[in-house]
């Protein structure tokens, strides 16, 4: 009697074959997924990067007194620390022009609050001649991201600011004459890798930040490396807060996103924490 052996490999090797090939794929969207997270993160920087652009060139025109770069050192220098870091021409000259445009127009100062993802505190600071044209606009772009209209000042102070550039040598010298005014004050000193600048900040009660510069003012007159970036008074976070990427990167959009607006002059937020003005 024949007996007849029967190719049983045959099966398994084609088996084999069809898993080796499934791995390509997943293997590939791994790898975009990583891309993707990656540029993400990339965007977020660039957006917080743009903005807070914006925010000092609004904070140079309004303190130095013009929106015209020839008659504001302030605001000339804004604008030159923008264009070092990178941010877009377009991006500086809508700021210019929102500066130019709020100087210009004496139009009524209002601050609207609201809540996004249950926990983040925003501010926003706007300079309108129209009301309902500026809370229905805030109100359009909040509902848009998910955020709403809530009370929110309790997570945040007022604190009087100065950023002033000088040599890491004039540092300790500056420090003691600021000590001279006599005001409450908190510093850090601070240095900016693309452009190679450096200084001190300096965190106050409002209420004393013109003793405070007016005391300074002298020093950094004789002095050809001092110069003031910003003067301003800003709402700054209580407490650090946690949260997710993904929580901060809507955030930024909507951040973005309310910048835009012609009315809106300038956005806080609670993720914005700085020991600089949260230790006094």
């Amino acid at each position: 009697m024949l007996h007849l052996r029967l190719p049983t490999a045959w099966a398994p090797a084609s088996y084999a074959r069809s898993f080796s090939r499934s791995s390509t794929p997943f293997s590939g969207h791994n790898k975009w997924s990583k891309i993707k997270q990656r540029k993400g993160a990339e965007d977020a920087k660039k957006s917080l990067l743009y903005g807070k652009a914006a925010q000092d060139i609004l904070a140079a025109a309004r303190n130095g007194g013009s929106p015209n770069i020839e008659e504001n050192s302030m605001l000339a220098t804004a604008v030159r620390r923008a264009k070092d870091a990178g941010v877009p021409k377009e991006n500086i000259e809508n700021a210019l022009l929102k500066a130019s445009k709020s100087k210009n127009d004496n139009g009524q100062a209002v601050t609207y609050e609201a809540m996004m993802h249950g926990s983040v505190g925003i501010i926003i600071e706007c300079r309108t001649n129209n009301i309902n044209r500026t809370v229905s606009n805030v109100r359009e772009t909040l509902n848009r991201y998910g955020a709403r209209q809530a009370p929110v000042k309790f997570m945040f102070r007022q604190r009087g600011y100065l950023k002033i550039a000088l040599d890491s040598n004039d540092i300790e010298d500056l420090f003691n004459t600021a000590e001279s005014t006599k005001c409450a004050f908190d510093f850090d000193e601070w240095e900016d890798d693309s452009s190679g600048s450096r200084g001190i900040e300096l965190a106050c009660s409002p209420d004393e930040l013109f003793k405070l510069e007016d005391g300074l003012r002298q020093y950094i007159q004789q002095n050809a490396n001092a110069e003031i970036l910003v003067r301003e008074v800003r709402w700054a976070p209580l407490e650090e807060q946690g949260s997710t990427d993904d929580e901060k990167d809507s955030v930024s959009n909507l951040v973005e996103a309310l910048e835009e607006d012609e009315d809106v002059t300038c956005v806080s937020t609670s993720l914005e924490y700085r020991p600089l003005f949260g230790n006094a």
